[in-house]
């Protein structure tokens, strides 16, 4: 692999400028922007909507659909961006491997990340197979019937069915016994990011939480390669779908080497520069790899009120060759601000009231249209627990309340 040459800070909207395109801008894209331009970056925002949160915050933005090719790689010749920054997994990614392997852009971290953790195939592979890492037992099925013989064969119930290709618990669902095969087959056609296909299918692990470990690839102060890792997070789901998450999560020693030695290993192998979302199981000192985004993650937005950098900004400074500081500065909480209803624009009653508690924040993305299961903001605490952040957050979030406007 080629060395990394990181360019020096221009000026925006001019020729010594480094121009950053992120492919998807929601509010973890918009949440790097706001890092990028604050180091006098140039950020074009690409989504397949409107008027998406990072849209509105970018030097330029494209509206495209990124799983089509040609639509995707007019853009990227359009602006001749420096820096490609994948924010979310429906993109055509094998475009990527070959404009990067061309010379035309550096994607962040890796394209072959992009490529490999777009597709839980490519990753579990990896992870499993190429570098023996610990995970539940999986299968792989491509129809209704391939589903059940891995089900019947290996997996057993209860277990777990996602599609290979999805984000954010869509298409995600529980199967119980043999009843539930067919409509959790259904549900992950639908909910697939980029239509009908192979799904995975995992046994469950007996674990006692699981957290995700924000891991840090950057070139440090004394110009070597260096790997950081945040204090791990502990998060609730509800689908699939993260509702609630909280800084520190209180580990074993061991349990926490552990879980960093399968970080550093699945991020050292994917290579480059930036932040990875590692989810993995905990059951006492044992640890199981679930799954790696290589770029900031959901459950991370709990950062932005408990570090001495968040994980936006450290994913924008590692990628820009700065050194970071991924050191917690105190115990804190997120818990989400669903839409609620069905709506165009919305607006949102109780901010103030939320707001009114010592050792709050908030952010509301700014995102165009409401859907019921739709985040539409984050409520953060910090306190001296982490108990009592978790149930700070959620009073704020509880008072946050959208309406139709």
């Amino acid at each position: 692999m080629t060395a990394t040459t990181f360019l020096p800070f221009g000026t925006p909207l001019s020729p010594a400028a480094i121009r950053v395109m992120l492919l998807g801008s929601g509010e973890l894209g918009k949440e790097v922007i706001i890092a990028l331009q604050r180091l006098g970056v140039e950020v074009i925002a690409v989504d397949r909507y409107d008027h998406a949160p990072g849209q509105q915050l970018a030097h330029r933005s494209h509206t495209v659909s990124m799983t089509d090719r040609e639509a995707l790689k007019a853009v990227i010749e359009q602006e001749r961006p420096h820096i490609v920054v994948p924010e979310i997994e429906a993109i055509a990614t094998d475009l990527l491997v070959e404009l990067e392997a061309a010379g035309v852009a550096r994607v962040t971290p890796t394209a072959r990340a992009a490529f490999l953790t777009m597709n839980r195939e490519g990753i579990r592979r990896l992870a499993a197979e190429t570098l023996g890492l610990p995970t539940s037992p999986y299968r792989f099925a491509a129809s209704l019937d391939e589903l059940r013989a891995a089900i019947d064969s290996h997996i057993g119930y209860p277990c777990i069915v996602k599609p290979v290709m999805s984000s954010s618990g869509k298409g995600q669902s529980r199967l119980d016994g043999p009843q539930d095969v067919e409509r959790a087959w259904r549900y992950a056609q639908e909910g697939g990011r980029v239509g009908a296909g192979r799904v995975i299918v995992e046994g469950f692990v007996r674990f006692d939480y699981e957290i995700t470990l924000l891991t840090v690839r950057s070139r440090g102060a004394d110009g070597q390669d260096r790997t950081d890792f945040c204090a791990p997070i502990g998060h609730v789901q509800v689908d699939g779908d993260y509702v609630e998450s909280w800084q520190p999560h209180p580990m074993a020693p061991k349990a926490l080497e552990r879980a960093r030695e399968i970080a550093g290993k699945v991020t050292a192998e994917l290579g480059g520069y930036g932040i990875f979302g590692v989810e993995l199981f905990v059951a006492g000192e044992q640890v199981w790899f679930s799954e790696v985004s290589p770029r900031p993650h959901d459950t991370g937005m709990v950062t932005m009120i408990t570090q001495a950098q968040n994980e936006f900004e450290l994913h924008a400074r590692a990628f820009l060759g700065l050194p970071v500081d991924a050191s917690l500065r105190q115990p804190g909480a997120s818990s989400v601000i669903y839409g609620g209803m069905e709506a165009g624009a919305v607006v949102f009653d109780g901010v103030a009231q939320a707001l009114a508690e010592p050792g709050t924040d908030l952010r509301l993305f700014g995102k165009p249209e409401s859907f019921a299961k739709r985040r539409m903001g984050v409520a953060l605490a910090t306190a001296e627990t982490v108990d009592e952040a978790r149930a700070k957050a959620k009073r704020v979030s509880a008072q946050v309340e959208p309406r139709r406007a």
